[in-house]
């Protein structure tokens, strides 16, 4: 396979066009700080490039030369060698790159061309894109116009951030609900991770007009927001969501336990509705202190005798006795005290279908 491309440092049109990356560095380097489109098929494992830095550190760069070409040799590099090599099939239009696009990769692109691969590689390797995405968030944080979605606990503010055009969701890219309650099944991604998906998706609104966001307080799960941007959406212009607590129930019923519950089941078949059960329960139990005691055991009582009617009768409707007490005694006061505390204009208040139309007639009229 031959490639006429050379290797690039245009950063810019490699994440705007989600081009598929090869990335050479060990497997704790990727664990560390990654892209959203790279695929980790490193030259050495971690011990491998642990014993490597010491050789160098102890006997110089060709020493730690050597002993990398011992480690990685015979069986172990043909296995490596076609790993890449199928990748490069199944991505031509991709590239390679190691930490800072110096020995390794340069190592990685000579065995596939020895190969009769010609795979380009990224000029300056991670460290050069990572530094192209920390000054294209700022960048964007300090020049753009954001416009936060705002409403209580269950009005679907997700759902609108969804549902309209130049929006990043950020609850989306930090795979968290956002509350007390909102893990998923899956991990959330290293702080890194979230702020390289986040300059990413504001690359791509390149378009001039406003950007919508989903009313964030400093954390989202375990993962933090950038400072600058937290400054920005602390005066940022407000859509307020605003439903009846029966319809928030509706909303909290479908993504915590519809949603979530048959997520559940999905992941682990007949154990899913006990694992679910434990999840809220224990989700339930750090609220316990903001609650008080009282208040919390009353909930607690009401969540675990839902759960059962849902096991022995296959009927939900139980939990919105809970839905309902916890966002009473627990989101709201919560939300109109943060409420309180943003400086922006309120431009719009009311359901998702009005601040969508408001949206598209008042604040996107001229973009689109």
């Amino acid at each position: 396979m031959s490639d006429a491309r050379g290797d690039t440092a245009d950063f810019a049109r490699l994440f705007l066009d989600d081009i598929p990356l090869l990335d050479t560095r060990a497997p704790g380097e990727f664990a560390h700080g990654a892209f959203p489109c790279a695929t980790s098929l490193p030259l050495m494992s971690d011990e491998e490039r642990a014993a490597v830095g010491t050789c160098y550190k102890q006997q110089g760069q060709d020493a730690a030369i050597r002993l990398g070409h011992e480690l990685v040799s015979g069986a172990t590099r043909e296995a490596r060698l076609q790993q890449w090599r199928d990748f490069a099939a199944a991505h031509p239009e991709g590239y390679l790159y190691c930490f800072r696009g110096g020995l390794r990769s340069q190592i990685v692109q000579q065995w596939l061309a020895e190969a009769g691969v010609d795979y380009p590689r990224i000029t300056g390797g991670y460290k050069a894109m990572r530094r192209f995405l920390l000054d294209t968030l700022e960048d964007r944080v300090q020049s753009s116009e954001f416009i936060l979605v705002a409403g209580a606990t269950g009005s679907g503010k997700t759902r609108l951030i969804e549902a309209l055009p130049r929006s990043v969701d950020l609850e989306g890219l930090a795979h968290h609900r956002g509350s007390a309650f909102g893990h998923l099944l899956e991990p959330q991604p290293s702080q890194i991770d979230f702020e390289n998906a986040l300059a990413i998706a504001l690359l791509k609104l390149r378009a001039p007009g406003p950007i919508f966001l989903e009313d964030e307080g400093r954390l989202i799960g375990r993962l933090s927001l950038p400072e600058t941007l937290r400054e920005r959406m602390a005066a940022a212009p407000l859509l307020v969501l605003e439903y009846p607590l029966e319809d928030r129930i509706d909303v909290v019923l479908e993504d915590y336990i519809v949603d979530l519950g048959g997520r559940f089941a999905a992941a682990y078949g007949a154990e899913g509705p006990a694992r679910h059960r434990e999840r809220l329960l224990n989700d339930l139990y750090r609220t316990r202190k903001r609650l008080g005691g009282e208040r919390y055991q009353h909930i607690a009582a009401l969540m675990a005798a839902a759960f059962d009617q849902q096991e022995q009768q296959g009927d939900p409707s139980l939990h919105r006795a809970w839905i309902g007490r916890l966002l009473e005694d627990y989101y709201d006061p919560m939300y109109r005290y943060q409420l309180s505390q943003r400086d922006g204009e309120r431009l719009c208040t009311g359901d998702r279908t009005r601040l969508h139309e408001f949206v598209l007639q008042e604040l996107l009229h001229d973009t689109h």
